[in-house]
């Protein structure tokens, strides 16, 4: 009864188009589309931090971060604490992330002011993402959070065993390069501004004194690793 009645609403909706697309994305109807709306605008369309999809990426990257470690505290019984973070912090990781939104097809629904080419090269679509998390646990609780996380993104995006052989600390490749071939290196942050109500961290890599690559992201780890995947690539470093 409770699917036909949702089946009925999405008819006569005037959000009959976004529901269609939200069923197919989540494997359900949503309930409340508001939740879903806003967590597709991103600040650069909405400024007002009440509509824009920042408050709900941050309860969709906690409720993220929880059910992908008691995933893989269930999926690796014997492995210590160390191997557990490192792990979970690759699958939630704003590259894997966005990749896995792009892959999805969520970048044709975020709603983001499409003059500003950089955007559509950051992480807005992984942000968006997290934000769509949070609004699926709002919406349907958090069983079926659980459900969507793992049906929907882990089992057909991540290849978890992929990642377990991979190595994406690009900091530390870049190090180990680096002190390998006797260089100096350097991570400097260049720039700090506020974008909306988040900071912005600009960092760059010296090396032996001169800027080889840089990188931005909502913290300095971040915009870190970022500048050591440009200089990596601007240095042939495989």
């Amino acid at each position: 009864m409770a699917r036909l009645r949702s089946r009925i609403l999405q008819l006569f909706s005037p959000n009959k188009q976004l529901l269609l697309q939200l069923e197919h994305l989540l494997g359900f109807i949503p309930k409340h589309i508001p939740y879903y709306e806003m967590a597709l605008n991103h600040r650069s369309k909405i400024d007002d931090a009440q509509d824009n999809n920042e408050r709900l990426e941050f309860l969709g990257d906690a409720i993220l971060g929880a059910l992908v470690a008691e995933y893989l505290f269930k999926r690796y019984p014997y492995q210590p604490e160390g191997y557990l973070t490192e792990l979970r912090s690759r699958i939630v990781r704003r590259e894997t992330l966005n990749n896995v939104a792009m892959r999805m097809g969520l970048q044709k629904m975020v709603q983001y002011n499409k003059n500003d080419r950089g955007l559509s090269r950051s992480h807005i679509f992984g942000n968006a993402l997290e934000a769509l998390i949070g609004a699926v646990y709002l919406d349907q609780g958090f069983v079926k959070t659980r459900r969507f996380i793992l049906q929907q993104i882990i089992k057909p995006y991540i290849d978890i065993e992929l990642l377990e052989s991979t190595d994406t600390n690009y900091k530390n490749q870049l190090l180990s390069w680096a002190q390998k071939n006797s260089h100096n290196i350097s991570f400097d942050t260049l720039d700090e501004k506020t974008e909306g109500t988040r900071k912005l961290f600009t960092v760059g890599i010296m090396l032996n004194g001169e800027l080889v690559a840089s990188g931005t992201g909502f913290n300095k780890k971040e915009a870190g690793q970022v500048a050591a995947q440009k200089a990596l690539e601007v240095l042939s470093v495989s």
